[in-house]
């Protein structure tokens, strides 16, 4: 095992990566923004250097100064987190190339998987169900109209590269075509003059009504390919998720297996190694799935699974990166688990509201969990992700998690500025998200009344 590793993430998740280093005796050497200076993780980490100014495309963004901080402190290894650069195959070779352990995996894996039109096409050859749609990039809106009228409406464009539904929009016939197509390409180059990548656009089916299920897979030093259950990340605002769930309440024990199997058979065709997840669409209707794309890092939804089955992953990540040899055995899930995001948000529009937290009080009991980036006192910047914490509950089953999701939200107390709380109440409240009947359109049908 490394005995250091630089974290090179901010907010809840660099807290997440720097209290497992800390409980297995690594070093955790943090890097944080102006803006980030008194914010929690700063403070948790045995050592923390000053990589820039707040913009994320002169700090976290910046991988030179990342590098030039892992030598500075002798770091040994580097945890990408997730967002930023956790899925950039040429930050993790040139982490590689420095002569570092990179906490994640291979940058071969990563670059196949980080264009959706060429994961598609290699999880085609794998044999894994892949929605009908375009095998090359679509270069302008007439090929675009020429390929929904071939597979038929409605459809999805999406950009091939970037997440958090950077450059997704549905379109129901041709004139939603063109604008989605526009958009589409229009938001993929903004997004992608601050990273590196290509606008190229894909178009595939857009199936209604369905549900995302996700697989967490393992990826072990000697190459075999795990999964460790899946989770429901079907309730989402622009297609971003809000809240996620495991096990799914949207899927049969037959879909399960096939699911969990398509997904390691998706791990072993890119050689991959470490925690990833395979994202994919599922018709209720009919019971089918397809794949939607693989994410080649820790999910931030990665606690609810460690909930029901007593993993770190975290952990696993560092020991499969140092090239310890693993045994873990089949992999039950206990109960159910269920994850909410917290954001500083308008929770009617979802606007991002920046300002200063006055009041935090967490609640506390069995069963709940919080991972938190910030607390009282403490500036939320208009420089990054408005994500405040996660909350999340593990009962018995699905109506125990819920009651304890229920009496966690009521207590969590944040003032000083608006945060998506009444929104996540409200979700509660929903009938189809009690029943567990919801699908990816849940959050629009709220806001539409």
């Amino acid at each position: 095992m490394f005995e250091s590793v630089l974290v090179a993430n901010r907010g809840e998740i660099a807290s997440r990566i720097i209290h497992t280093a800390r409980r297995m005796g690594v070093k955790a050497i943090a890097v944080y923004s102006e803006a980030d200076a008194d914010l929690p993780f700063v403070a948790e980490a045995d050592e923390a250097i000053l990589i820039g100014p707040p913009p994320a495309a002169a700090s976290y963004l910046d991988a030179s100064a990342i590098l030039e901080a892992a030598h500075r402190t002798n770091a040994q290894a580097v945890h990408p987190g997730y967002g930023f650069l956790a899925e950039s195959a040429e930050f993790a070779r040139r982490v590689i190339d420095s002569g570092l352990t990179w906490v994640g995996p291979p940058p071969l894996a990563i670059g196949r998987m980080g264009d959706k039109i060429n994961a598609r096409n290699l999880m085609k050859e794998a044999g894994i169900p892949v929605t009908p749609g375009t095998w090359e990039p679509v270069p302008d809106v007439a090929t675009a109209v020429e390929e929904a009228e071939r597979i038929g409406y409605p459809v999805m464009v999406k950009a091939a590269r970037g997440g958090g539904g950077v450059g997704m929009g549905a379109a129901f016939d041709e004139p939603g075509l063109r604008s989605a197509y526009e958009a589409a390409r229009s938001r993929a180059e903004r997004h992608l003059g601050e990273h590196s990548g290509s606008p190229d656009i894909l178009i595939e089916r857009f199936v209604e009504r369905a549900r995302h299920v996700e697989v967490q897979i393992l990826g072990l030093t000697d190459g075999t390919v795990i999964a460790l259950g899946e989770r429901d990340c079907s309730v989402q605002r622009r297609h971003q998720k809000v809240a996620e769930e495991t096990p799914s309440p949207g899927i049969t024990p037959e879909l399960r297996e096939r699911m969990l199997a398509a997904a390691v058979r998706a791990g072993e065709a890119v050689g991959y190694r470490g925690a990833g997840t395979v994202e994919c669409l599922v018709d209720p209707a009919t019971q089918d799935f397809f794949f939607l794309e693989m994410n080649t890092r820790l999910q931030v939804e990665h606690p609810i699974t460690e909930l029901v089955t007593g993993l770190d992953l975290v952990e696993l990540q560092f020991r499969i990166a140092a090239g310890e040899r693993l045994t873990i055995g089949p992999v039950r899930p206990d109960g159910h688990a269920i994850e909410f995001r917290v954001y500083a948000e308008d929770p009617q529009r979802f606007l991002p509201n920046p300002g200063e937290i006055k009041i935090w009080e967490e609640p506390v009991g069995h069963g709940i969990r919080i991972d938190a980036g910030y607390a009282e006192g403490t500036m939320v910047t208009p420089f990054y992700d408005p994500l405040l914490a996660k909350l999340c509950v593990h009962g018995t089953d699905r109506a125990d998690a819920l009651r304890r999701a229920r009496a966690a939200l009521d207590a969590f107390r944040i003032e000083g500025l608006e945060t998506n709380l009444p929104f996540l109440i409200e979700l509660l409240d929903r009938r189809e998200f009690v029943d567990g009947t919801y699908d990816t359109g849940l959050v629009d049908r709220m806001r539409a009344h």
